[in-house]
């Protein structure tokens, strides 16, 4: 069988590639780099070449090209590459065999190269390139899926490697998409809707229009769950809203929903929509001050049910967070919803290619923050923080450049009921043998935190800092700024009523356990503006 070597500085790539040629009964032998492809080269002399053109860059590719004919004046080399413009016109063209774009269709897996008739696989097999399954309902009944699916070659921080946007089709017909963000295995919720008793087919296969360049889509399982009406599950499935991506962020990796979560409230139910990124031209350093987070946390459809489970009424966050009532078209109970606003708000017609169906997942924020999600799935830190990066919002710590911010793992996040009464409230820490009290509002009147109720925020620490080097934490209540039609008020008062938690993430963004859990009087902490309560952790 013909020799083959492969190279890529890709190993998710390189590794799959590797395992499906030996399976054909090829030869083969890998390398990451130019040096390596080169070494290797001249130890083996392979039949053919299958390489990568950025190695890390082209011009490690176009080298490489031009060593490997320059040993063998017979060489065969196929280059694989998502930027095949690259080679388009240089001296090293004409001496490659052939030129294929990533990513590579699946009629394309087999090429006959030259005249030895060397069959090489150019891409992944079809049963890890898309997946079909067959599943049973046993009812008529709402349906849930959890698909595993990874992308190799996916870097959500990395400018034309973000991820793999999959098709899914029920039945034959198109239903939705899921982006898949990570080249490690992962399970994706959606649901499917109302479907009959009887045999059912889903199918998930790769967007090539609106996936990275460079990425591969593996689909590994698949599970169903069904939700009769009798079932607690029934209603928070049955009504969950069909959201179609904001036409600006088709293509552009951004912004994109995450995760969707859901709230029994007084005789509604809620669902909010957690974004990967707040693209609505609040300043990055002020989400962290006011919101400890970089992500988008809206609601997004409200529905009040009858006895029966009927929808009597529904609204919607419209533009300007305005609720109003939906009088869009709904797929079933489902209500179809539009993200139409850069702070994602929602209307109920539009026009989008791309829709998500996220499985909602129920919450109790009866004590806790919309953030508190987050920590649930902390994925969503991971994506934000990719997210912020490849935007580039970070800078080193203890610099300022504009509206950039640290590393998000050199937070410190804390999290609070608060009231407040013409008046802000932000949060200080001193660690030990530092004299200094490091701010959640940097100085900023404008970046505390104004609203009632749970919130979120954190303070920028030293990388590495750890938990036993906290020893105090202050609440510091501000007057209230000046607005535009009101003046500053004299005097106000924050009363925070609890102090729940804080803690650090680790390095792979999990929130790590709470520093401490306090335990508050019925009364609270009051405190009047322009003074700081503060209490020592050791």
């Amino acid at each position: 069988m013909p020799r083959i070597l492969l190279v890529d500085d890709d190993p998710d790539q390189l590794e799959i590639r590797k395992l499906i040629l030996e399976g054909e009964g090829h030869q083969v032998a890998t390398s990451s780099s130019r040096l390596d492809a080169l070494s290797g080269f001249l130890e083996s002399t392979p039949d053919v070449v299958v390489m990568d053109l950025r190695l890390p860059g082209a011009v490690d590719g176009l080298q490489l090209i031009r060593e490997l004919h320059a040993a063998n004046h017979q060489v065969r080399i196929v280059v694989l590459s998502g930027w095949p413009a690259d080679l388009t016109g240089k001296p090293e063209e004409a001496l490659v065999l052939q030129v294929i774009q990533k990513p590579v269709k699946s009629h394309l897996l087999l090429r006959i190269l030259g005249p030895l008739g060397i069959l090489v696989l150019l891409c992944f097999a079809p049963a890890l390139f898309a997946g079909s399954f067959t599943f049973h309902v046993s009812t008529a009944s709402e349906v849930t899926a959890v698909v595993e699916m990874s992308s190799s070659g996916t870097d959500w921080s990395r400018k034309g490697r973000e991820g793999v946007l999959a098709d899914v089709k029920l039945d034959g017909g198109a239903l939705s998409q899921v982006m898949v963000y990570t080249p490690a295995v992962q399970s994706y919720a959606m649901f499917l809707g109302a479907l009959t008793a009887g045999e059912h087919r889903l199918e998930v296969e790769r967007n090539g229009r609106y996936s990275a360049a460079v990425t591969e889509l593996s689909v590994r399982a698949a599970r169903f769950e069904e939700h009769a009406a009798s079932e607690a599950s029934y209603a928070m499935v049955a009504h969950a809203p069909i959201v179609y991506a904001r036409p600006n962020t088709v293509g552009k990796f951004t912004d994109i929903p995450l995760l969707a979560y859901c709230e029994q409230m007084d005789g509604y139910l809620q669902y909010s929509i957690i974004f990967s990124n707040e693209d609505g031209g609040t300043s990055t350093r002020a989400l962290m001050a006011r919101w400890g987070r970089t992500t988008d946390i809206e609601h997004v459809y409200r529905v009040w049910l009858d006895p029966a489970g009927r929808a009597l009424r529904s609204t919607i966050q419209s533009k300007g967070h305005a609720d109003v009532a939906f009088t869009g078209v709904r797929e079933g109970n489902h209500p179809l919803l539009y993200v139409s606003t850069v702070n994602n708000m929602v209307a109920g017609e539009g026009a989008s290619p791309i829709r998500y169906r996220l499985t909602p997942h129920r919450v109790d924020l009866s004590n806790a923050s919309r953030e508190a999600v987050m920590d649930q799935h902390s994925f969503t830190y991971a994506i934000a923080a990719q997210e912020l990066e490849r935007e580039a919002k970070l800078r080193p710590f203890a610099t300022v450049d504009g509206q950039k911010i640290s590393d998000v793992r050199n937070y410190l996040y804390l999290e609070m009921r608060i009231a407040n009464r013409d008046s802000r409230i932000a949060a200080r820490v001193q660690l030990a043998g530092d004299p200094r009290w490091r701010s959640s509002h940097l100085g900023r009147t404008d970046y505390a935190m104004e609203r009632d109720g749970w919130v979120r925020t954190t303070i920028e620490l030293p990388p590495g800092t750890r938990a036993s080097q906290v020893v105090a934490i202050g609440v510091e209540c501000l007057v209230e700024p000046a607005a535009r039609d009101k003046p500053a008020p004299v005097a106000g008062s924050c009363h925070v009523e609890r102090i729940s938690r804080a803690f650090f993430l680790d390095r792979q963004y999990v929130p790590q356990p709470a520093l401490w859990r306090t335990s508050v009087s019925a009364e609270g902490w009051r405190i009047p503006t322009g003074e700081t309560f503060t209490w020592t952790l050791q």
